[in-house]
């Protein structure tokens, strides 16, 4: 008897997914990335806006960032550098979602939880930031994550299984859903910003609000010949609009100055003490005209302003609460003023108490300090470069030891301990200028914070150093203007400054690195006079 012999039919082969299901596959990744991170503005604009994915992310991107990098991008792109690092996260995490999305279309729960680990990522890197007091700060990549890790599930979804015999969804379900998910959390998130935060809000009804004193001790009034008339110099005073901005955070920290309050702690300081936004400025307030420089400004840089300050003497508080300088016998050498976004800034107590007019400074210029300089409250030290001196948004100082404590900057490379450098550039004329031949205005500004501009002097070409003029000075803690009539002739020409501070000691040549306690060395433009 033969045994009959039954044949199965294979089964139709699964096909896999066509260019067009890829593109929609990677369009939905986008998509649940930007309705994520939409989403998770919206809620950071309720609980606080810092702790939104990108601020958060880029706030750790900036602290595990080697100093040399960090130095590299304020040279490459300037005030703009926090910018670019938003972008540059944007920028990753747009192709990241691209990825997810084509593996969603293969693997549809492990895209969405991929979705989901990205907005764990973001939760810890919000809760582990210094300013961050609450788990709360978690919320806003957490609730977006699982809004975008919902979303990708469903639009992928939309794109049908790959079995026969199934009726693919209408691709144009797809982009109609994707289209309305995507104007809906613009539109939302467009309106939570208009809103505005809470937070934010209170801010900016503080300051709207707040009532300067008047100084006991004003500061005199600015000699009129400290201000050449020669179009293209730096004015003497620098417009609160136009003062450089270097910092590491994100978005500026806006706080409440009715509940502001300052900590005063540490070693040689008898208990503990807290001031609040009143009290301090209750206490006699100085008004003093003090130049400003950042560390990172290269030779001829734009990271140097000069404001008038009001606030109170430093170092009359510390002595108040029983600080004394190592020079008296006091236990604590180093001053470390913590910001709200946990900056720490170290200062040698020597210097703070040295009877110069280190401040804690609540107004520039005549106005309570914006936002983007430190309101409520910040220090401000002549002759000290800003990363160890000019702590903004301070709420806390504490007393120790530079052997015991390394501010924030300190094991990223940079000195503890860092004194501006003499320093001289030339505003005028610009690099690459093409000025007509006949006598032209050679000019700028001259800075030694703390000990003063006596004399700067210009060479043009390889020519004899000539003495320039210098406009009448304001006080040791300021910059100075200076002017040197030049007669121009046609052709290429280097011009070179270079100054000399207040005790004797001139510029030298070499030009150094800003790393890692200032740059020094002249400052050359290169013009092309022609004919006239």
């Amino acid at each position: 008897m033969n045994a009959t012999r039954t044949t199965r039919e294979p089964h139709p082969e699964r096909p896999g997914p066509t260019p067009t299901d890829r593109l929609l596959a990677a369009l939905g990744g986008l998509l649940s990335a930007y309705v994520s991170l939409a989403v998770a503005d919206l809620v950071a604009t309720r609980v606080r806006p810092e702790a939104g994915p990108v601020p958060a992310v880029g706030g750790a991107v900036i602290d595990l960032t080697p100093a040399g990098l960090k130095e590299w991008a304020i040279r490459a792109f300037g005030e703009s550098d926090k910018t670019v690092l938003q972008l540059g996260i944007l920028f990753l995490l747009g192709l990241l979602a691209l990825g997810v999305g084509l593996l969603a279309l293969r693997h549809r729960l492990l895209g969405s939880c991929l979705v989901l680990a990205f907005g764990v990522l973001g939760a810890l890197a919000a809760v582990n930031r210094p300013d961050s007091d609450s788990l709360t700060d978690a919320a806003p990549s957490l609730v977006g994550a699982a809004v975008g890790a919902v979303l990708l599930y469903v639009l992928i979804g939309l794109l049908g299984p790959r079995t026969s015999g199934t009726t693919r969804a209408d691709r144009r379900t797809f982009l109609l859903v994707a289209a309305s998910t995507g104007l809906a959390a613009t539109g939302a998130a467009a309106l939570g910003r208009a809103a505005g935060s809470p937070v934010q809000q209170n801010a900016a009804a503080s300051r709207a609000a707040l009532r300067l004193p008047r100084p006991a001790s004003p500061a005199p009034p600015v000699p009129a010949a400290a201000q050449l008339d020669v179009p293209g110099i730096s004015p003497f005073i620098t417009p609160n609009r136009d003062f450089y901005r270097v910092d590491t955070a994100l978005i500026v920290p806006k706080i409440d100055a009715d509940r502001w309050r300052l900590r005063l702690h540490g070693t040689g300081v008898q208990g503990e003490h807290s001031l609040d936004l009143r009290e301090l400025m209750a206490r006699t307030a100085v008004e003093r005209d003090v130049t400003l420089a950042c560390v990172s400004n290269e030779v001829g840089g734009p990271y140097v302003g000069n404001a008038r300050w009001l606030g109170v003497p430093l170092a009359d508080l510390l002595r108040e609460i029983g600080v004394r300088p190592p020079s008296e016998g006091g236990p604590a050498d180093q001053l470390v003023a913590r910001s709200v976004d946990g900056m720490t800034i170290g200062s040698p107590v020597e210097v703070v108490m040295d009877g110069r007019d280190a401040l804690l400074a609540f107004g520039m210029n005549g106005e309570p300090l914006p936002f983007t300089h430190g309101f409520p409250v910040r220090m401000i030290v002549p002759g000290l470069y800003g990363y160890v001196s000019a702590c903004k948004w301070i709420e806390s100082i504490e007393l120790t030891t530079f052997d015991a404590y390394d501010a924030y900057w300190v094991p990223r490379g940079w000195a503890a301990r860092a004194p501006v450098k003499t320093q001289s550039r030339i505003d005028t004329p610009r690099p690459f200028a093409r000025p007509a031949a006949g006598t032209v205005m050679v000019a700028g500004v001259a800075w030694a914070q703390h000990r003063g501009i006596r004399r700067v002097e210009v060479r043009i070409d390889d020519g004899p150093w000539q003495e320039a003029r210098l406009a009448a000075e304001d006080g040791t803690d300021t910059w100075r203007q200076w002017v040197h009539p030049w007669q121009a002739v046609p052709g290429r020409h280097t011009l070179t400054v270079r100054a000399t501070d207040g005790t004797g000691s001139t510029q030298p040549e070499r030009r150094t690195s800003p790393m890692p306690n200032g740059a020094q060395g002249w400052h050359s433009v290169v013009v092309t006079v022609e004919d006239a």
